[in-house]
């Protein structure tokens, strides 16, 4: 960045800001934690989907000499941002298993010589020999930890390699780390803080008050998914997520069949269709794609109008991360879901065959039993999400989400209960 702008350019962060991003002015406490990083400084950053959390270590790493090392867990996420960020003229690159030999080749001289701002790679890249003598060479400008969670065994997304990160504090202790995430819990929180050795945490509301909470006991799904849709308006673009590939494909059929313009997304798929598939929801009006979980971390689809649950999610940080995916423009925007008791019996199974000890088993019921709680909530939904957090806005009813606006009737059955 530094070799591209002009002498005259303003090289603070509002100049940089404005001149680059073509944002106006820092949102929430973006300006606060840009100059912390900026200073030097370590933090752990908690905001919000859509909250603006990239440019808190984009714009310290383009303030700063030398280059900023961004950790990220997939590769399609760093693509999108490696994209995006050309556009606007930033030097960068992306370092993964994707890559032709020649292309690693390219972005290790490029970063040798200077010529990148901003460099992004996999935990498993970074930790590799070779990496790490490169960059015992270069002037590190920042290290940046994107969805920080993936550091917790606690968290909801646990990948190992992200543990191994804590060698950035011993072997770069001179070199300030930020680390971000929209959902951490208090005990996914103070892992990556031990972790990561991070002094301060910044932390934004959880609270999203452009979208509406809707949840409903599951009864013929198909015909409920066809019903909520009829009221939709025709040129709106959504999320449905299912929990099996199968469920996605057959449900992306169906919605055709109604006319609509849907497309299924999952691991099963390969590479070429999900790539295309991908493309087009993010370039065309009115898609819906039908997706399992595999699909969404990094998408950034301002104008996503609803997102759907027809199978429960794995817990409240699942959720919230999935549901944050609608409204990111701040428009009006709908998080329905569908729920049975087979659902709960469903994931109860999975998570008793899986390959976890057992004290993480007990764990995830527990934070399972936490989301059953959430769905068969008679008061506020806004209020038992946010609590979950521990966000402690005081928000009295919310009068967004199903339980405000048709509130379940409720009478004490204490007598009842005493005969």
């Amino acid at each position: 960045m530094h070799a591209q702008m002009n002498q005259t350019a303003d090289t603070s962060p509002l100049g940089i800001l404005q001149s680059v991003f073509g944002y106006d002015s820092f949102r929430g406490q973006q300006a606060e934690i840009i100059d912390h990083v900026i200073a030097g400084k370590s933090c752990c950053v908690l905001m919000p989907t859509g909250g603006g959390k990239s440019l808190c270590y984009q714009i310290p790493a383009l303030c700063r000499s030398g280059v900023g090392v961004i950790v990220s867990p997939l590769i399609a996420l760093m693509e999108d941002q490696v994209a995006a960020l050309r556009q606007l003229g930033v030097r960068c690159a992306a370092i993964h298993s994707g890559l032709e030999t020649g292309q690693v080749n390219e972005a290790f001289s490029a970063l040798r010589s200077g010529a990148l701002d901003l460099v992004y790679v996999s935990p498993e890249r970074l930790l590799m020999d070779d990496f790490l003598n490169l960059l015992d060479d270069l002037t590190l400008a920042l290290f940046a930890i994107d969805e920080a969670h993936c550091i917790s065994q606690w968290g909801h997304d646990f990948r190992p390699e992200y543990q191994q990160l804590s060698l950035l504090c011993t072997r770069y202790a001179h070199v300030p780390r930020i680390a971000v995430t929209a959902t951490a819990d208090a005990p996914t929180r103070k892992e990556i803080m031990d972790r990561l050795q991070l002094p301060t945490l910044y932390k934004a509301g959880f609270d999203r008050p452009n979208i509406r909470y809707h949840v409903t006991a599951k009864d013929n799904p198909g015909k409920q998914l066809r019903d909520f849709l009829k009221q939709r308006a025709p040129d709106e673009s959504g999320i449905i997520y299912c929990l099996s590939r199968r469920k996605t494909d057959e449900t992306a059929e169906a919605l055709k069949k109604d006319g609509y313009k849907a497309l299924p997304y999952h691991a099963g798929l390969d590479a070429g269709t999900r790539a295309r598939n991908q493309e087009r929801f993010l370039k065309e009006e009115g898609m819906i794609m039908v997706a399992t979980i595999a699909f969404g971390m990094g998408i950034n689809k301002p104008d996503v109008r609803f997102v759907v649950h027809l199978d429960l999610p794995k817990n409240i940080e699942a959720y919230y991360q999935e549901t944050g995916r609608a409204g990111r423009d701040g428009l009006p925007s709908t998080a329905w879901m569908v729920y049975g008791m087979q659902d709960v019996a469903l994931r109860r199974q999975m998570i008793e065959n899986g390959d976890s000890p057992d004290m993480q088993k007990r764990f995830e019921q527990h934070k399972l039993s936490a989301l059953l709680s959430y769905c068969e909530a008679a008061t506020c939904r806004r209020k038992v999400l946010l609590q979950y957090f521990d966000d402690d806005a005081t928000i009295g009813e919310c009068g967004n989400c199903d339980t405000c606006l048709e509130p379940v009737r409720t009478y004490d059955g204490t007598e009842h209960v005493r005969k």
